[in-house]
């Protein structure tokens, strides 16, 4: 049997880093964990091949060769996703598909032969067994949570490394809160679900045999569901397997704020190697948090607990939400006082995304307001629901915040006051610089600190961090760069009626486009 897994493609979104990839010589940032782990799970003896679509591109041979195509998408991967199936379905190629996209909404997505959904754990070995016996249904739907300790390893050797700027693994699924717009519960369950510490140091020790050396991303939605066991187990394994190993990697991931609660396992988690951790702050009002059922978030200083995660090691990445319904007009600039105050220089602002199978879905489904299927896009400068605050002053407030706050006024101060605030356990030296990393620090001075329109602020933090912070000048760099990304995205929502766009910096990065060839 012939395989070809495919990976669609995602759209430009604060999460692509199309923008930053160029200066470490990166074709795509994360590889597709989830087709790797379902590639785990099929018959030895099948023929596999992958396909991701953010690094290669895919041709009618390479459809026609395989005897199944497997896609997994999730939502912002749609209309790639589409393109995918379309071609298959004119060449006459079997289909098989699954993940959150086509989990969330299976009846849309009729072109699709077999719609394997939910934890693949549960569902594919049903699918393989019909398959095996010449009689596939279309639909196979899992029934429960599978236990994790029952995952495989990724089939690593289906990519090439050195495509990504970095590497991911999963150790949960699931998340102790259900706020109204998140789709993780409907998809995973309330109850965190975690694999063993075993089983993390042996996708550990794969990782490293593969020759990958940098980022681990965990892509838990809530790392922290089970801080127990964390502590007990799984950091202090992680923690003797760095040591052992030299050290080889750095992680980052996805928590709740209440790990600002919790001195003990911020301290470990820096120990184990952790730098970054992304935060769903989603907003600084009550009433919005009330709304949302963020309990977590309520009650709470949350510029403190912002401060207390950065001053003990780890670099906050914050997710924020505009269009709550009890949002009013001054939300915008209540979002920007806290983003600027908090010192959070990867602030991910969206407008509310209403996704299928969510509890705010079915709200607004009631209430007559959903409009169109959302594209997962939360740069998207559209609505696909009828929101409470007037439509145009709601686009009109988005995207003057995001510019705003990605503009070099307000980007570099924000950046200055996360650095005075950030208390890295440890930094890598200059003499531990790796070859990407020296490539990116020649690239930033030249796009950014001679051709870009922030060379002045660019110089300014370039040498305040060598005299004030030199341990984090590395890290300084990173985060310029991803003020770069960041403010292109956010500047291209400004694009007019006619289709010609605002001030932003797209001549920049279609200069480093076609320099990219002559620097890599």
């Amino acid at each position: 049997m012939n395989v070809l897994l495919v990976y669609p493609k995602y759209p430009d979104t604060y999460w692509s880093f199309r923008y930053a990839l160029p200066f470490v010589g990166k074709k795509a940032v994360f590889p597709p964990l989830g087709l790797l782990t379902v590639a785990g799970m099929l018959p030895e003896s099948w023929q596999l091949r992958l396909i991701d679509l953010n690094v290669d591109e895919i041709s009618d041979r390479d459809l026609r060769s395989a005897d199944l195509v497997f896609l997994s998408a999730m939502a912002v991967q749609r209309e790639s996703a589409r393109e995918v199936l379309e071609r298959c379905r004119v060449l006459g190629v079997t289909t098989v598909a699954g993940g959150p996209l086509f989990t969330s909404c299976p009846d849309a997505f009729p072109e699709v032969s077999h719609l394997v959904l939910g934890e693949a754990e549960l569902s594919l070995p049903r699918f393989l067994e019909d398959l095996k016996h010449r009689a596939p249904q279309r639909l196979y739907a899992a029934d429960g949570r599978p236990d994790l300790g029952g995952t495989p390893l990724p089939r690593w050797s289906l990519i090439d490394i050195r495509d990504y700027a970095s590497m991911n693994i999963q150790y949960s699924r699931g998340c102790h809160f259900d706020c109204e717009f998140c789709d993780i519960t409907q998809l995973f369950g309330r109850k965190p679900r975690t694999k063993h510490s075993d089983q993390i140091i042996s996708e550990l020790e794969a990782l490293y045999a593969t020759g990958w050396r940098g980022g681990v991303f965990f892509v838990d939605d809530n790392f922290i569901g089970d801080k127990e066991k964390l502590k007990n187990e799984v950091l202090p394994g992680i923690i003797s397997w760095m040591q052992h190993r030299g050290k080889p990697f750095f992680f980052y991931t996805e928590a709740s704020i209440n790990l600002s609660d919790d001195p003990r396992l911020m301290e470990l988690m820096v120990a184990a190697g952790f730098r970054e951790v992304f935060v769903g702050i989603e907003s600084p009002e009550e009433d919005s948090l009330q709304e949302t059922g963020k309990v977590q978030n309520r009650n709470r200083d949350l510029v403190a607990s912002v401060q207390r995660i950065q001053r003990a090691g780890l670099q906050v990445q914050g997710g924020f939400i505009v269009g709550f319904d009890s949002d009013t007009p001054a939300i915008f600039e209540k979002q920007l006082r806290f983003i600027q105050e908090s010192g959070i220089v990867a602030a991910m602002v969206g407008i509310l995304m209403v996704l299928p199978g969510t509890k705010l879905h079915d709200r607004l489904r009631r209430e007559g307001r959903i409009v169109v299927v959302s594209t997962g896009n939360n740069t998207d400068d559209f609505l696909n629901y009828v929101p409470k605050m007037n439509r145009q002053v709601l686009l009109a407030g988005y995207r003057r915040l995001v510019r705003t706050i990605y503009a070099p006024d307000y980007f570099y101060p924000r950046l200055k006051t996360f650095l005075k605030e950030y208390r890295p356990a440890a930094a890598a030296s200059f003499a531990q610089l790796q070859r990407r990393d020296i490539r990116a620090l020649l690239r930033s001075m030249l796009f950014l600190g001679i051709l870009g329109k922030e060379r002045w602020h660019f110089w300014k933090i370039f040498f305040w961090t060598l005299w004030r912070k030199p341990r984090v000048f590395p890290l300084t760099i990173a985060l310029t760069i991803y003020g770069l990304h960041f403010r292109t995205v956010a500047e291209r929502l400004g694009a007019d009626d006619g289709g010609r766009e605002r001030d932003c910096d797209a001549e920049l990065v279609g200069l480093f486009s076609r320099s990219q060839e002559k620097f890599q």
